[in-house]
């Protein structure tokens, strides 16, 4: 049904920017959500940015301003621009679809396994 592969995690400065990319196995449709969530070391883990049809996004409230969630279908490659990066930010980031199986008519909910961010000096 379909696979998620995350990437673009890596070590930054802080104010530094990262994209990350999450890679699907699938076409991913106008009907599909997608979204970040991160899980920063003895933390819970918290939606970061979301994207629903129509290219409705949603974000967090630390992070309003300076990420951005986007998709390139053609691709099918959801991305993360993360900018003015905080030590904050650190976290594993994970990318997470809910997918329309179009053979059996319903939702999946599809997990990756998560790339590092750290956002030291």
């Amino acid at each position: 049904q379909g696979q998620l592969v995350e990437s673009g995690g890596g070590l930054v400065q802080p104010g530094g920017s990262l994209r990350l990319s999450c890679a699907v196995s699938f076409s991913i449709l106008s009907r599909d959500a997608m979204g970040w969530y991160r899980q920063a070391d003895g933390k819970q883990r918290e939606l970061v940015a979301l994207i629903t049809s129509g290219d409705i996004t949603r974000y967090t409230d630390s992070v309003k301003g300076r990420f951005t969630i986007s998709t390139d279908n053609a691709k099918n490659t959801v991305f993360l621009q993360m900018n003015n990066l905080k030590p904050e930010d650190t976290a594993v980031y994970y990318c997470r679809v809910d997918h329309w199986v179009v053979t059996t008519q319903e939702y999946v909910e599809l997990w990756g396994q998560g790339t590092r961010v750290t956002v030291s000096s």
